[in-house]
């Protein structure tokens, strides 16, 4: 069964499946980074936990730890289990074929799928977000654009671009990284954004810009 982002989803963002009880009060589901695991199918092998897991498994090229050897297969083997009700692959993995194997199988195993690209240079132009996005969700269940902001004309930009994407029945999950655009976080679901990531310990940020968990839940339940 996949997750159902017809509200919004806050993730907690880590790489160890043991902080799920630290979560649960304030998350909607986890995303597992099995870039940054150990042995992440092990550790979805052993997982107990309530909440739903999206499973990330960042290519070293796109800000994570992955190499591309066995990248995509090792995400597919964790379609298997049942906790994994999402998936979110680069959307330049899609656009290259490479993951053509692996979108079949999330799709016959009943498991959501996020396309997500990532900026970690600027912003770009208003119609390149809205172009991105409008690609990347050909492909996915939601199409999920991370972006760095420089300004806040480039954090306006994306909260354009993303009531756009939505007023138009697009599902997408937006976000703006570093310290100008840490607000676009808690302000994006507003606008329509369905995905949040936060750390459930803020030493653990998995990217730049991040609130704690706590936090951001307090903030969007407040701006909602």
């Amino acid at each position: 069964m996949g997750l159902d982002f017809d509200s919004f989803v806050l993730t907690a963002a880590t790489a160890d499946l043991s902080d799920e009880p630290a979560a649960r009060e304030h998350a909607d589901a986890v995303e597992f980074r099995m870039d940054l695991a150990d042995e992440p199918l092990v550790a979805l092998e052993a997982y107990d936990g309530e909440l739903p897991i999206l499973a990330t498994n960042r290519a070293e090229w796109e800000g994570g730890e992955a190499t591309d050897e066995g990248r995509l297969e090792a995400l597919a083997d964790a379609t298997a289990f049942e906790a994994v009700a999402a998936i979110d692959v680069e959307l330049e993995s899609i656009l290259d074929g490479e993951a053509e194997a692996l979108l079949e199988t999330a799709r016959e195993r009943d498991v959501s799928i996020v396309a997500s690209a990532h900026d970690f240079e600027g912003t770009p132009p208003r119609k390149e977000l809205v172009r991105t996005l409008t690609e990347a969700g050909k492909y996915a269940d939601v199409a999920k654009l991370a972006v760095t902001a420089e300004s806040k004309a480039d954090t306006l930009a994306l909260l354009s671009a993303t009531e756009q994407l939505t007023s138009h029945g697009d599902t997408v999950a937006t976000m703006a990284m570093g310290e100008v655009g840490s607000h676009t976080r808690a302000v994006a679901p507003v606008y329509g954004s369905k995905i949040g990531y936060a750390p459930v310990d803020p030493a653990d940020a998995t990217a730049p810009g991040q609130y704690d968990l706590e936090t951001l839940a307090e903030l969007v339940a407040h701006l909602e």
